[in-house]
């Protein structure tokens, strides 16, 4: 009987093994809804549990054993590396990383607002493609993920370029002309939780820090959505809005970006 109660143990393991090794990262590569829940929830949650450290720790230290450091492209791709095969994470990722390139090589801009450090990763992404004399502030919640993302930029030699600021997107963008000195962005990268993109570029709106010409460009904007701020810059006469259609991080879920350029 208890040989018969040993294998049934084995084989229940086993069956956990597979599922999670194998069947649900699968299922999840083609599922939005399923890769959030699993990747962001159950997964990250059991690696914390069991490793007793956290997702941008882990992240971190792989940059540290596997990144050049001063080089921004290597962290860039350890980061990758690291979110393709050991972690999915939701960095902006490598496929829509490059419509970010584009479009801040597009712009130019003297003057960025990136809503959501998390890491540091399309911190690093604006970075390094800024013209002289540039400024890039980034804002993040949560002082954990700002440690982290302080240490992985200076790994990629940026941190000269950006001023990371921890808080809350509405305490901290009215305080931009008075604490910061900005009188307005010439592109704004909205990248934090997505019940607050349209809050925000209200927000901005109202104390002028968006001028004729000015670029939001919003993550997630599909998977995991963020319908309002959708329905708002499509539909507005202020802004002329292009989705730039793509996949959600490291999977091949529809995700994309949305380009909304602020006509006055």
């Amino acid at each position: 009987m208890w040989l018969y109660g040993l294998c049934l143990v084995g084989g229940g393991l086993s069956l956990l093994y597979a599922l999670s090794r194998w069947l649900i990262p699968a299922l999840a590569q083609y599922n939005g809804s399923l890769a959030l829940l699993w990747n962001d929830t159950i997964l990250e949650r059991a690696l914390d549990l069991l490793t007793r450290s956290s997702r941008p720790q882990r992240m971190l230290a792989h940059v540290k054993r596997h990144a050049a450091r001063g080089d921004p492209q290597s962290v860039i791709d350890a980061i990758d590396y690291f979110c393709r095969h050991k972690e999915w994470a939701m960095n902006v990722g490598d496929e829509k990383g490059t419509i970010l390139d584009s479009v801040v090589c597009e712009v130019s801009p003297g003057a960025v607002l990136e809503l959501g450090t998390y890491c540091g990763y399309s911190t690093m992404r604006i970075a390094r493609l800024l013209p002289p004399g540039a400024r890039l502030i980034t804002l993040e919640f949560n002082p954990a993920n700002a440690a982290v993302a302080r240490q992985v930029i200076a790994w990629a030699g940026l941190e000269h370029k950006v001023q990371l600021v921890e808080g809350s997107s509405g305490d901290l963008i009215p305080q931009m002309r008075e604490k910061f000195g900005i009188d307005s962005f010439d592109l704004v990268f909205l990248d934090h939780w997505k019940d607050w993109y349209l809050p925000d570029t209200r927000l901005m709106e109202e104390l002028g820090l968006l001028h004729k010409g000015s670029v939001l460009l919003a993550d997630n904007v599909i998977c995991p959505g963020a319908p309002e701020y959708l329905a708002y810059v499509r539909s507005s006469p202020r802004y002329d809005s292009r989705y730039f259609k793509s996949h959600l991080e490291y999977t091949y879920v529809e995700d994309g970006l949305e380009k909304s350029v602020f006509l006055g």
